[in-house]
């Protein structure tokens, strides 16, 4: 049976182009084709057209990134805010708006006339869905919205770099996989650190056995403050702002300014706190050091070092975490809250090697004979991406998986939810990774899924 998202009741189910000219025809009285000249070697027929459906605090970095490609064009960008501030700092000033003019700029420098106005800005992203010369999203959504999103997006014959964590939920995650492959299209999760030449040593320097059996390894992610305390109160929706269609498939909730833009990321109905966050970062360096893809631990259980927001704050996730599970193999994986900055630690019978943030030179071992270790032809080599981004326009032209397919988003991805749930819940839980499914615990199993806010379905 078809997957079934259902939008609000003023819009329609599904736009076809031929509604959507008749009634945005403005909306192309600009040109939206780049003269060749702008990419050189890359003639417009070899060109994807990207659309960035989210224009907050991750577009700083997702925008440019597609916009320095030569064989891609953004063609469109969407967001609920008009512009503003509000994001993760004071300087920002972001939304539709303000992403349409960047990218305007961008092209208007290479063309010969220094003149460009062809990207059009929209507010609802079944908008960008509807046309048809679109053959890409970027979505930079809050969590809340990747699947949705994301499922639409395959219907409608988009390719899509969805940004980490891939899900909300374990279940949405599944529906995500299951639109992909249905509509044989490309999904690259936007876990860059895989096209990071440090990452891709210190997993190789693993999957050859330079540290010995793996024992443990270590996922070290940041902390995270409580939010307004008790007596914090509902403020107006700002102008240019739609709050309704932000929570879409969310729970209704009165609007504060740090439930929204960079600190959605603090409450438990849009994402997973710092555990989905930085920890979906190191998390997956750590699947992919395993070659544990697809799969995941066995056990999963909450410690001692579990530090919740005092009762009456606005924000609902862990300010520290810390919590264990276990691979069928045996290996320890611990998530732990260990400021400053996060990275991801595997130790072996031989030794340690270490990826951190806080340390972008070199991946740190517990010996310079491990650091300095060569790999040989012969040996286990991982797939190269040099730029996350290229990689994926790469993937759209050849119909190959990109270095971070949605198996390997959703395998990390469940993880973190999965420990959120033993969090929350403060027992020991077993979990079967290939039926996705708590063994024996009626009430983790309700977690797995969230219920989306009418008429909002998946």
């Amino acid at each position: 049976m078809q997957n079934k998202i259902l939008p609000p009741e003023n819009k329609s189910s599904k736009l076809t182009r031929r509604d959507f000219i008749a009634t945005a025809s403005t909306a192309f009285m600009v040109p939206t084709i780049v003269p060749s000249s702008v990419f050189g070697a890359n003639a417009p027929s070899n060109r994807i057209n990207i659309a960035q459906i989210g224009c907050g605090n991750q577009s700083r970095a997702d925008l440019p990134g597609m916009l320095r490609l030569e064989d891609a064009q953004v063609v469109a960008v969407c967001d609920v805010n008009k512009a503003s501030g509000g994001y993760a700092r004071k300087e920002h000033f972001l939304g539709r708006d303000p992403a349409q003019k960047k990218v305007n700029e961008h092209y208007a420098k290479k063309a010969r006339s220094g003149k460009y106005q062809g990207c059009d800005a929209y507010s609802d992203f079944r908008d960008v869905l509807a046309r048809e010369d679109i053959d890409a999203v970027m979505i930079t959504l809050p969590d809340h919205w990747h699947a949705l999103a994301t499922v639409k997006a395959c219907e409608a014959g988009k390719d899509v770099y969805c940004q980490k964590p891939m899900s909300l939920t374990v279940h949405d995650g599944q529906q995500m996989i299951k639109a992909v492959r249905k509509h044989n299209r490309i999904l690259q999760t936007g876990s860059q650190y895989r096209s990071n030449k440090l990452v891709r040593r210190m997993c190789e320097l693993v999957r050859n056995g330079r540290i010995g059996e793996v024992k443990r390894v270590v996922s070290i992610i940041n902390s995270s403050g409580a939010g307004p305390g008790p007596g914090w109160k509902e403020m107006p929706v700002p102008a240019g702002f739609d709050y309704n269609m932000w929570l879409g498939p969310a729970p209704m909730a009165p609007y504060h300014s740090d439930r929204c833009f960079y600190r959605f990321r603090f409450h438990l109905d849009y994402s997973g706190g710092q555990v989905t966050n930085t920890g979906a970062h190191s998390t997956d360096i750590i699947q992919w050091a395993l070659d544990m893809d697809g799969t995941g631990p066995v056990e999963f259980e909450n410690q001692p070092g579990v530090v919740w927001p005092p009762k009456g704050h606005l924000y609902t996730t862990a300010m520290k975490t810390d919590f264990r599970a276990r691979y069928a193999n045996g290996i320890e994986f611990i998530c732990r809250t260990q400021d400053p900055g996060f990275g991801a630690r595997i130790e072996g019978t031989e030794g340690w090697v270490q990826f951190s943030v806080n340390n972008m030179r070199e991946v740190e071992a517990s010996s310079d004979a491990i650091k300095n270790s060569v790999i040989t032809a012969d040996e286990i080599h991982l797939p190269v991406s040099e730029n996350h981004y290229q990689n994926f326009i790469d993937s759209v032209k050849s119909r190959k998986d990109p270095i971070e397919p949605v198996e390997a988003g959703h395998s990390t991805a469940s993880i973190c939810h999965l420990g959120n749930i033993a969090m929350r819940l403060k027992r020991k839980l077993k979990w079967d990774p290939e039926k996705e499914q708590f063994i024996g615990d009626d009430e983790a199993n309700q977690m797995l899924q969230r219920p989306y806010r009418a008429p909002w379905q998946i």
